[in-house]
């Protein structure tokens, strides 16, 4: 598989870097199979001949024009965490070149993959239209507000569709780089996540803090203070408005359109945040802090643990 790794201003050094080692090491590691599946082929392209990262590091790069014989277009990460000087740099002249090999590879009906705040250059491309995407946890309300026409999972750490995967945030890279290698050869894939000591991350829930996303709107954020504040009892959305001095469809619609979910759902992961954070740091029984953030029966939160963040309530007291 003859695969181009695009090397541009500003990337995310630890993106490079994490695709470029993962496939390494798959290429060395298909010899001990039995019946090893074909080496993956990478050439690392640019608009010049060497290009400056983020960190300011130079990459030694082929031309971009040798990307039209890929099989497979991977973009890094950029490596901007501000989400205005993102959308300035995704949307300026400073990524034009990468904006149009995005759209130009993908017209030829290429596979592309990207992660982390790479999504956004697809999304700018226009590639991401119509699909199932997923980015950084933390970028998804800009994400959501600004590209409609994308259907955005950042639960998921990575998403196929179409064509085109996307995966979650920065370290994301490994497991985009090991979603691809799997695609070929599970087993290689399996060894490699052994070598390299990666647990195997299919969603990105288990590292959101939803405080975070909540700051994205005024009102999202006077919910989610209004919500800590009655954790340990019934929460109802209307009484929830009424106290923010709103109407139950406004709070609803602003909930959804700011972080793609439900009220309830919000509360539900505010109580496993919580719930996560007493199974940690106190040696309280899970029944004791399922009654510390709402609920009555200590197995409705154990079912909810394992659903929301992959582990069980004695794993996450483990950590």
């Amino acid at each position: 598989m003859e695969i181009a790794v695009l090397a541009y201003d500003g990337v995310f050094d630890s993106g490079l870097s994490a695709i470029l080692d993962v496939f390494d090491g798959a290429n060395a590691m298909r010899t001990e199979l039995p019946a090893p599946p074909p080496a993956w082929q990478l050439t690392t392209v640019g608009f010049r001949r060497r290009v400056r990262t983020g960190a300011g590091h130079l990459v030694a790069t082929r031309p971009a024009a040798e990307a039209a014989g890929a099989d497979l277009l991977l973009v890094p990460a950029l490596a901007q965490r501000q989400p205005e000087a993102l959308i300035d740099h995704v949307a300026g002249p400073a990524s034009a070149s990468v904006r149009r090999l995005v759209a130009e590879t993908r017209g030829r009906g290429t596979p592309i993959a990207s992660a982390c705040t790479g999504t956004f250059l697809l999304a700018e491309a226009g590639v991401l239209d119509g699909r199932r995407a997923t980015t950084s946890w933390w970028l998804a309300p800009l994400f959501r507000q600004r590209y409609p026409a994308v259907t955005l999972d950042e639960t998921r750490m990575v998403a196929v569709s179409d064509g085109v995967t996307t995966a979650g945030a920065a370290f994301g890279h490994v497991d985009l780089a090991l979603a691809i290698v799997r695609a070929t050869s599970p087993a290689v894939a399996d060894l490699v996540a052994r070598y390299l000591v990666v647990d195997e991350r299919p969603s990105q829930s288990a590292y959101t803090i939803p405080s975070a996303l909540a700051q994205s709107d005024p009102l999202v954020a006077g919910f989610e203070r209004w919500a800590r504040q009655h954790l340990d009892g019934p929460i109802g959305v209307g009484e929830a408005a009424r106290a923010l001095g709103v109407s139950e469809r406004t709070l609803q619609r602003t909930v959804r359109r700011t972080l793609g979910t439900s009220p309830v759902r919000f509360v539900q992961d505010l109580r496993v945040e919580q719930a996560s954070h007493l199974l940690r740091t106190t040696g309280l029984p899970l029944e004791a802090i399922a009654r510390k953030v709402g609920y009555e029966h200590a197995n409705t939160l154990r079912v909810l643990l394992r659903e929301r963040t992959g582990s069980t309530a004695g794993a996450l007291r483990g950590r």
